[in-house]
């Protein structure tokens, strides 16, 4: 397995990040002073959407918009936004220009019309996926999936916790520095087995925002330090 960049400074593609998810990151790394490149299958929306977000930004950060595969070989760290029904191909379209990087899958394994029902995928998570996908010479993290993109897109502080599982100690202490500069209290949350666990609550917070009227039900870890 290959180490994962420290995370530190570097361009952040993010693949399909004209959708609401991709969004609400880019504008979080942006507004940190970040370069992020957002990718899209097609140009045109990839383009529109760097547009309508540089306009969100105070200051400081950059927002360039092109294709998914261009977005990936110009960054060092790339993030997985895309639905689930298009993880597979987008991860086979960028796969070559991967090795050596760090990739942060934030896809949920959805499957409609029963979204508020676990359903993870033969290989465990869509995280444990995209790792047979890329080959072991890609450092995978799994991240983001409990976050709002309604609080992604607000400059407001986020009362919520992001759990980060990964293929290694390097790649979730990565993860978790981009947590930060997202604004956000990140975990260790362990080894990228752990994914399953993590992206099943989705669709738990997603039953509970239906049951109690919510639209960011969210996840805090609790009892860490206070014991004697």
């Amino acid at each position: 397995m290959t180490s994962a960049p420290d995370g530190q400074g570097g361009v952040i593609a993010i693949l399909g990040g004209t959708g609401n998810e991709g969004k609400g990151l880019a504008y979080r790394w942006a507004e940190a002073g970040r370069h992020v490149v957002i990718g899209s299958r097609t140009l045109e929306k990839a383009v529109a959407a760097a547009a309508g977000i540089e306009k969100m930004l105070s200051g400081g950060g950059h927002i360039l918009g092109t294709t998914n595969r261009e977005a990936a070989a110009l960054a060092a760290i790339v993030v997985v936004t895309v639905p689930y029904s298009g993880h597979r191909s987008t991860l086979e379209g960028v796969r070559d220009v991967l090795p050596g990087k760090l990739l942060i899958d934030v896809t949920v394994p959805l499957v409609p019309p029963k979204v508020s029902t676990a359903q993870l995928p033969e290989a465990g998570s869509a995280a444990q996926e995209a790792q047979q996908i890329v080959g072991p010479q890609v450092a995978v993290a799994s991240a983001f999936q409990n976050i709002s993109h309604e609080l992604l897109l607000s400059a407001r502080e986020i009362d919520c916790d992001v759990l980060v599982t990964g293929s290694s100690k390097e790649a979730r202490a990565a993860a978790l520095g981009l947590v930060a500069e997202a604004g956000l209290k990140g975990w260790d949350a362990g080894p990228l087995e752990n994914s399953g666990v993590v992206e099943g609550l989705t669709s738990v917070l997603i039953h509970i925002n239906k049951r109690y009227g919510s639209t960011h039900a969210g996840v805090r870890v609790t009892g860490v330090g206070q014991r004697s």
